[in-house]
C-alpha cells in the first residue's frame, strides 16, 4: 500500500470517473486502474462498482476511502511540518474562493498579504462552493473563502465581513429615478441572473422568489436572462439588456459607470451575504490562516462591514 494508491482511490471517489481521476492525478488511466485494482486485491475489498461511464463507491469502500483521506492529510501535515521547520509563513498557501468573491477580494488581498508574508505565495483556485468543499476535505486546498451558510464536519468557519447587495441598472432606466429600491421593484424588470450552480443566484432567489421567471411550456411566459459570471452580467446591463443584483464589491466604478450604468442601494432591510474563511481543524499552519484573516480585514474594501475578532455576528 502506497500514498499514491491512496491518492488514486480518493480521486476516483471524488470524480466518479477513472479517466477524470487519472487526469487530476497526472497519470495515464491504465496506470491508475492497475494501481486501484492492486490496492483492492491487497485489502481484499472492492472499493468501486464499475459501469458504463459510471463509477460508484461500494458501502465497504466508503469507510476505507474516508480513512484514506485522513492518512493523506496526516502525511501532508508531516511533510509540511518538516519543510516549514516551525516557520508557518514559509511556503505556498493553497486558497480557494467562489467565483463571485475571488475577482473582487483577491486584487485587494494579495498586496496586503505579500507585504506581511512575502515567502507565502498563494496558489489560487476559483470554483463553485461544492467543488471547493470537496477539495478542502481532500486536503487539496488549505483554506477557502465562501459565502455562508457553510457547514462541514472537521472544518472551522470564521466570518470575515458582511457584504450588501446593490441594484445595477442601465443609466436611463426608469428605476434610476429613486435613490433606493426594493427587491420587489426589480422582480417586474428584465432581471439578469447567474446560471444554476452559483450560490449567489440562490441567495438572490431566496430573498426575492418573485425574481425568478420561467418560460411557460406554451411559450407565453418570459424567463430570466442568465450570465456565466458577474462581469458578463454587468456588461449585459451596460448594453441595455436588463437590470441585475450584485454584491457591492462587484458593482464598482469602471468605464461604464459614468455613462452607461447606475448603481442603487436597497431599502432597509438591505439584502446581504456573509463572507467567511473556512479551513480544516487539523490544518497544521494556524499562523498562516491568521495572517490570511488579518490581511482580509485590512484590505479596506469600502462597501463591506468587517467582523472583528470576538465580535458577535449580527
Amino acid at each position: 500500500m502506497t500514498l499514491n494508491e491512496l491518492r488514486y482511490v480518493v480521486a476516483v471517489a471524488r470524480e466518479r470517473h477513472f479517466g477524470h481521476a487519472a487526469d487530476a492525478c497526472h497519470i495515464s488511466q491504465p496506470s491508475l486502474s492497475v494501481a486501484v485494482r492492486k490496492l483492492e486485491e491487497e485489502l481484499g475489498v472492492t472499493l468501486f462498482e464499475r459501469g458504463h461511464g459510471e463509477v460508484t463507491v461500494t458501502p465497504a469502500g466508503e469507510a476505507l476511502i474516508l480513512q484514506a483521506r485522513r492518512v493523506l492529510e496526516e502525511a501532508s501535515a508531516l511533510r509540511e511540518m518538516a519543510a516549514r521547520q516551525q516557520n508557518q509563513l514559509l511556503g505556498p498557501l493553497r486558497l480557494g474562493a467562489i467565483y463571485t468573491i475571488a475577482p473582487y477580494l483577491l486584487p485587494e488581498l494579495i498586496p496586503v498579504l505579500h507585504d506581511r508574508a512575502p515567502a507565502m505565495p498563494l496558489v489560487i483556485e476559483e470554483n463553485f462552493t461544492g467543488r471547493l468543499r470537496d477539495r478542502l476535505k481532500d486536503g487539496e486546498l488549505d483554506a477557502i473563502v465562501v459565502s455562508l451558510p457553510f457547514e462541514e464536519p472537521g472544518v472551522v468557519t470564521l466570518p470575515l465581513y458582511d457584504e450588501p447587495f446593490v441594484a445595477v441598472l442601465p443609466e436611463a432606466h426608469p428605476l434610476t429615478q429613486g435613490s433606493e429600491l426594493t427587491l420587489d421593484s426589480l422582480a417586474d424588470a428584465n432581471l439578469l441572473l447567474l446560471g444554476a450552480g452559483h450560490c449567489f443566484r440562490d441567495q438572490v432567489l431566496d430573498l426575492c422568489p418573485r425574481c425568478l421567471r420561467v418560460a411557460s411550456t406554451e411559450g407565453s411566459g418570459s424567463s430570466n436572462l442568465q450570465g456565466s459570471s458577474l462581469e458578463t452580467i454587468r456588461h449585459m446591463v451596460a448594453s441595455g439588456m436588463g437590470v441585475t443584483i450584485l454584491p457591492c464589491t462587484a458593482a464598482g466604478a469602471d468605464r461604464y459607470a459614468q455613462r452607461l450604468l447606475a448603481v442603487r442601494r436597497f431599502e432597509e432591510p438591505v439584502p446581504s451575504r456573509r463572507v467567511a474563511l473556512a479551513w480544516r481543524s487539523s490544518f497544521p499552519r494556524p499562523q498562516a490562516i491568521e495572517a490570511l484573516r488579518r490581511a482580509v480585514l485590512d484590505t479596506g474594501l469600502s462597501c463591506v462591514e468587517f467582523i472583528q475578532p470576538g465580535q458577535r455576528p449580527t
